[in-house]
Order: C-alpha cells, then sequence, then structure tokens
C-alpha cells in the first residue's frame, strides 16, 4: 500500500476541484459568491477523526454548505473538529455533542456527515434518516451484509440522499476507464482482477500497544465500542487502525472494497446485483487485536459466468481483461493494451456514465435537486457485499452460494449467520 498514493495526498488533489464550478450530472453548478443563508445546505459532522475532519474540510469550502455541529466521544477529536469550523467561518459559532443523538434533534439541520468505525455504519445512518436527514457516509458501506440493506430500506423509506465516500467514481480516469469497458472497447470481459492491498498498515503507530490499560479521560470509550463486544481498552483497538480488527472494520479487503471493486462494478454495469458464487482463502493473524486477514485470494462468479479475482497481491486498482485486450486503472494512472485505448474518445451516442467532477459537491447539489448522487446508497450496498461474502468464505473455508436477487446464501446455515450482526446490549437494528 505504501506504493500507491497514499489515499490522503490523492483527496487533496480530488477536493482542489471543489473550489470551482463543477460539471454535476442531474445537479445544478456551484456558485462563485457564498450563497445566501436561505440557500445554504446546513449540515454537521458525526465523526471527527481522520476521514470526518477530511469531510468537513472539503464541506467547508463549499459556499452554499453551513457546517453547524460537530460530533465525537473524544473530546480531543471534538475540539479538533469545532476548532477547524470556527476558523473556516471567523467565528465560534460551532456547536458539539458527544452522542449523535442529541445532534439529530435538532431542527435546523439539513444533511449530516458520518464517518465512524465500520461497526457504527448501520445505527446513527438509519437514526439520521429517520430523522429527515440527507446523509454523506464512508465506504465501506456496512459491517454486516444485513446491516448494509437495512440501511438502504431506512432511506428510501425516508426518501434521503445518500452519498457514499467512495470518491472515486468523481475522478475522471477512474470514469474514462469504466467507460471504455462499457462501450465494448476491449470486447467482451473475460475475467477482471482487483487489487485491494495487504497486511495492515500501522497508521497510528500502535502496533505494539496491545496491553490492557485505562482509556484516557478524554476518550468515551464504552460509547466508542457501541454495539461491538465488550473488550478492554489499548490504544491498537482505536483510531485508524481499528479497521483491522474485525468486531469493528473488516481489514484491507473491505476497507478497500468500496474503491476498486466499486469501479470494477462500474464498468461491467453491475452495480445493482452481485456475484452466484464466491470461494477464498486468506492468512488469518493470530494476534488477539488485529485479527483481520492480512492476504487473501478470492474468486467471485457471476451469473453469466463472468469471474472477478480479488487478490492482495493484485496492484492496487480494477483490470479488466477482454477479448480485445485490458484496461487497468489506478489512482493517478490509466494504463491498457493496446496502448492507444488511452485516447480512445466515447462518442456522442455510447454510453456515458454519471459524471461528478467534485464528489463533495455533488452530494450537495443533490440535496438541493432530489436527484440522485454519483454513489448512492444501493450502490454502495452492492459494492460492500461483495468483499462481506468474501471475508465469509475466507472464514468458513467453504464456497458461498449466493443469491442476489433475495440476498441470502444458499444452504448453509453457519454461513448465513456472518451476515447478521450481534450487537451487544442494549443497541439494536432498526429495520
Amino acid at each position: 500500500m505504501k506504493s500507491e498514493v497514499s489515499r490522503r495526498g490523492f483527496l487533496k488533489g480530488v477536493a482542489a476541484a471543489i473550489t470551482g464550478p463543477a460539471i454535476l450530472a442531474g445537479c445544478a453548478t456551484t456558485g462563485a459568491k457564498r450563497a445566501a443563508p436561505s440557500e445554504r445546505v446546513v449540515m454537521a459532522g458525526v465523526g471527527m477523526g481522520w476521514m470526518g475532519t477530511e469531510n468537513i474540510a472539503q464541506f467547508l469550502k463549499l459556499k452554499d454548505v453551513q457546517v453547524v455541529a460537530v460530533c465525537d466521544v473524544d473530546q480531543n477529536h471534538l475540539a479538533a473538529g469545532r476548532d477547524m469550523v470556527n476558523e473556516a467561518y471567523g467565528n465560534k459559532d460551532c456547536a458539539t455533542y458527544a452522542h449523535f443523538e442529541g445532534l439529530f434533534a435538532r431542527k435546523d439541520l439539513d444533511a449530516v456527515m458520518i464517518a465512524l468505525p465500520d461497526h457504527w455504519h448501520a445505527i446513527p445512518a438509519i437514526a439520521a434518516a429517520q430523522a429527515g436527514l440527507d446523509i454523506y457516509g464512508e465506504k465501506p458501506f456496512s459491517h454486516t451484509l444485513v446491516e448494509g440493506r437495512a440501511m438502504c430500506d431506512a432511506i428510501k423509506r425516508h426518501k434521503r440522499i445518500w452519498q457514499t465516500g467512495s470518491w472515486q467514481r468523481s475522478v475522471a480516469n477512474f470514469r474514462n476507464a469504466a467507460e471504455l469497458v462499457r462501450n465494448g472497447r476491449i470486447g467482451k470481459v473475460k475475467y477482471v482482477e482487483v487489487g485491494l492491498g495487504q497486511g495492515h498498515e500501522d497508521y497510528s503507530n500502535t502496533k505494539d500497544q496491545t496491553a490492557p490499560c485505562e482509556p484516557p479521560k478524554e476518550l468515551e470509550y464504552d460509547r466508542w465500542l457501541g454495539p461491538a463486544p465488550k473488550a478492554p481498552y489499548c490504544p491498537a483497538r482505536l483510531h485508524k487502525t481499528w479497521r483491522w480488527v474485525m468486531d469493528y472494520g473488516g481489514g484491507t479487503l473491505m476497507d478497500w472494497v468500496g474503491h476498486h471493486l466499486d469501479i470494477a462494478h462500474w464498468g461491467l454495469g453491475l452495480d445493482y446485483t452481485g456475484p452466484v458464487t464466491v470461494e477464498g482463502t486468506g492468512v488469518i493473524p493470530s494476534e488477539a487485536v488485529w485479527n483481520s486477514p492480512t492476504d487473501y485470494d478470492c474468486t467471485c462468479t457471476y451469473e453469466d459466468g463472468l469471474v472477478i479475482k480479488i487478490n492482495s497481491k493484485y496492484p492496487m486498482g480494477a483490470k479488466w481483461v477482454g477479448e480485445k485486450g485490458w484496461i487497468f486503472v489506478t489512482r493517478g494512472e490509466t494504463q491498457a493494451e493496446p496502448v492507444s485505448l488511452r485516447r480512445e474518445k466515447i462518442g456522442e451516442n455510447e454510453i456515458h456514465l454519471y459524471r461528478s467532477d467534485a464528489h463533495w459537491g455533488n452530494f450537495i447539489e443533490c440535496v438541493k435537486s432530489r436527484k440522485e448522487t454519483v454513489t448512492p446508497c444501493e450502490i454502495a450496498h452492492r459494492s460492500a457485499s461483495v468483499g462481506h461474502l468474501c471475508n465469509i468464505a475466507i472464514y468458513t473455508g467453504r464456497k458461498i452460494r449466493w443469491d442476489p436477487k433475495k440476498e441470502e446464501i444458499i444452504g448453509d446455515a453457519a454461513a448465513t449467520e456472518m451476515l447478521s450482526p450481534k450487537y451487544r446490549e442494549p443497541w439494536k437494528l432498526s429495520v
């Protein structure tokens, strides 16, 4: 993963497009002057750690957004988020909340950004939808597949706008590569290779800090655990590296499935379905804390026989291999054989995919227009579903037969149990 363009560095480059006018399919363009208060989308942020800070920073650049509050169970993150908002606006008006329930009770909010660990994706997202808020939520969409379906149902039931942080769909080289595949430039696709990274990146330098100890006074640790099983505090469990703990995340496979597998689906027109069989193997560490697979090799077969291979040894990105050539796309780079494919233009009467050149701006403009975003909930759910099924195949050691229409595992009761969360009391999944 270190050889790739860093997610933070690349995000900053992508986000630069937001500061100017953007071409947003199905949505109005953002104006250069600050909008009148009556025309602004009033927002709040839930989860002011790594990606929450990045996301709110981008929303603060938009002239038709007013961020009024932030929420976090870590007082250090909360204060940093508040100060960032106040500095952007030159005042001290940003409100702070430790818990999202109080925040969602406000009557002045239009939308919320949620950037919490995966095990905290479903409960606040459903609560936000029930409160009538539109939602920008981080990838992967859910911590378990059943949670993902419940989130989609709630978002649709309450007629909410959803944008997933799968921002690669708002970057030109990913869209162009997917359009070339969709328009048959490599002929019939024979198979796809998707690289999602390997190992456990020690983002916070806490790998060796696994001994149980008292949580810091500024952290409401039991609330951070929330619906996850009771576990002793140690620094390795939390900020940034929670993604390597299966109780809170899903390893590198789930951390990246909402990016590169999502793009693979886009190029194939598989946004609203899934594989019919999934099989895979993986290296599962014996450590007591970071216990997600460090390496994996999975094969996902779709109804028409198409195979998507997901392997930790592949280069990070999506590679479609067809009868007439191949196209590989990753952050900042597109490769192809024949090389001339990279110069191909999509004709006026060919398939043109949803164009968004500003991911955060796309969300705000669609909040206004009530049109679907470039990464709506159902698409995000289907991308995440593949990762969930891969992890289930790895942990059971069995080939999983899947019905993508009913969203059911066929003939395997033990594997079926792994589709659903096991919440600690008193937390429950609203349906």
